[in-house]
């Protein structure tokens, strides 16, 4: 799917008001089109890894970040990914 297309993330917004982050139990809100096109453009480039220290190589169709902003959690077919291990540093994204 090209990112012209990219389609838009249907997330439930009773299943976003309660979920958190797994680690720190923080809030998490819907990362913005900006953001996940930055995050996209590092997994094109091969330099994104995970809190695992392993390589995101699926994009992501949208995000869940962390209050603090630091970790954003994938989210693919409309499923957030809320493990520790796939959390994404945003320190890495320029």
């Amino acid at each position: 799917m090209s990112d012209a297309v990219r389609k838009t993330v249907n997330l439930d917004k009773d299943l976003l008001a309660i979920l958190c982050c797994p680690e720190t139990k923080q809030s998490v809100m819907l990362a913005d089109d900006l953001l996940i096109q930055k995050v996209n453009d590092a997994i094109e480039r091969g330099t994104l890894k995970n809190k695992a220290q392993k390589p995101v190589t699926e994009k992501l169709d949208g995000g869940l970040i962390r209050s603090d902003n630091q970790i954003l959690y994938p989210v693919r077919e409309d499923i957030p990914v809320m493990l520790i291990d796939e959390g994404i540093p945003l320190g890495q994204i320029a």
